[in-house]
C-alpha cells in the first residue's frame, strides 16, 4: 500500500538554506518511498510543494533549479507579491494533492527527521498531528516568554484551546484538509488555530527547534504583536465584554465615592483630586473600549471587502501531483 505525502513549505527570502533543506528532506522521503522504515506499514510517495511568497532574493531562481532537477516530486507555487506566511500555507493547502499534508518552514528549525514519526501517527488512526515546540534557543528569552504568555492568555479567553508551544509545523489528512480548504477562508488567518478548531482525532508530537540553517526570523516583535491581536480577536469575543466589567468596576467605585463623600461632607471642601482621577480613569476605559471595537470593525471590514487571500503568478506542479489529481 502506498500513500502520497505533500510537504508544504513556505519560502520567503530563503535562498541560502533552500538546497540544504531540499537535500535533507528528500533523503528522508526517498527512504520512506523505498520502504526503509520498518516501523511504517506503508510506503510513501511524496511531493515537496514550495510556495514562493514574493521573495526578493534569489529564492525563485533556486526553486526553479530544484524544480528542473526533480520534475516528478517538486511543485513550485509563485505569488505575485508577498502575502504573508498564513497565505502561503493556505496556497499549499489548495494546491497540494497528498493524502497527508505536512506544513513546515524551510529553515530546518522544524526537524525533517520527524516526518516518519508523523506518518506512523497517521497509520495509527490519527487525522491531525500537532507539533509542540518545547525548546527554541535561537528565538531568545523574550520571544519564548511572550509566546508562553500568549498561549496561556488565549486559552483563558477562548473556547478554542491551543496546544502550548504549537507551531506552524503540523500535519493533517486529506479529510481535515478538505474542511480547511472549503470552510475556513477568512482573510485574517491563524492556521494552527484553525487546525485545533475543526475537531478530528488529534495527537501531539513534541520537538526541540533546531538551529536556523541560514538567515533570520521574518517575524519581528511588531509582526508578532499584530498576529497576536488578530488571533485574540478572531478566536475570542471576550475583549468586547470588557465594557460590562469596566462598567461594573466603575459602579463600585461610584458607590465608594458616594460613601466617602457622605462621611466627609462636614469637613473642609475637598474632592478635586478624586474627581480628576475618576474622570481620567473613565476616559481611559472608554477610549480603550473604543479601540477594541475598532479592531473588531477593522477585521470585519477586511472580511467584507473579500479580497483574495493570495494571488498566484505561476504554478509548476509535480508529476505525482498531476497524477494524483487525475485519479
Amino acid at each position: 500500500m502506498s500513500e502520497l505525502i505533500s510537504l508544504i513549505v513556505s519560502v520567503y527570502n530563503e535562498e541560502k538554506g533552500l538546497r540544504q533543506f531540499y537535500d535533507t528532506t528528500k533523503r528522508i522521503l526517498e527512504d520512506m518511498r523505498a520502504g526503509k522504515y520498518p516501523a511504517l506499514k506503508c510506503t510513501y510517495d511524496y511531493e515537496i510543494c514550495f510556495v514562493n511568497d514574493g521573495s526578493t532574493d534569489e529564492s525563485g531562481r533556486v526553486l526553479q533549479e530544484l524544480k528542473g532537477a526533480d520534475q516528478k516530486h517538486v511543485t513550485v507555487v509563485t505569488f505575485s507579491k508577498n502575502f504573508g506566511h498564513e497565505a502561503a500555507m493556505t496556497a499549499g493547502l489548495d494546491y497540494a494533492s497528498g493524502n497527508i499534508l505536512i506544513f513546515m518552514d524551510a529553515d530546518l528549525q522544524h526537524p525533517p527527521e520527524l516526518i516518519p514519526e508523523i506518518a506512523k501517527r497517521f497509520e495509527a488512526g490519527f487525522e491531525i498531528v500537532s507539533m509542540a515546540r518545547t525548546k527554541n534557543e535561537s528565538a531568545g528569552s523574550l520571544k519564548n516568554l511572550t509566546s508562553g504568555l500568549f498561549y496561556k492568555f488565549i486559552n483563558k479567553i477562548s473556547d478554542t484551546q491551543l496546544i502550548p508551544g504549537a507551531s506552524d509545523f503540523f500535519a493533517i489528512n486529506d479529510k481535515a484538509a478538505e474542511v480547511l480548504k472549503c470552510n475556513y477562508r477568512e482573510k485574517v488567518r491563524f492556521m494552527r488555530g484553525f487546525v485545533q478548531n475543526i475537531g478530528f482525532n488529534k495527537t501531539v508530537i513534541e520537538y526541540e527547534a533546531a538551529e536556523r540553517v541560514a538567515g533570520s526570523s521574518h517575524y519581528n516583535m511588531k509582526k508578532l504583536l499584530k498576529l497576536s491581536v488578530d488571533t485574540i480577536i478572531c478566536f475570542s469575543d471576550m475583549p468586547l465584554k470588557l465594557g460590562i466589567y469596566a462598567g461594573f468596576a466603575a459602579g463600585i467605585m461610584g458607590v465608594a465615592l458616594i460613601i466617602y463623600t457622605f462621611f466627609t461632607r462636614g469637613g473642609a471642601p475637598s474632592g478635586y483630586a478624586t474627581i480628576v482621577i475618576v474622570l481620567c480613569f473613565m476616559s481611559a476605559v472608554l477610549f480603550m473600549l473604543l479601540g477594541i471595537i475598532g479592531e473588531y470593525m477593522s477585521i470585519l471590514f477586511r472580511e467584507i471587502k473579500d479580497k483574495p487571500i493570495y494571488i498566484v503568478r505561476n504554478v509548476e506542479a509535480a508529476e505525482v501531483n498531476r497524477e494524483n489529481r487525475d485519479t
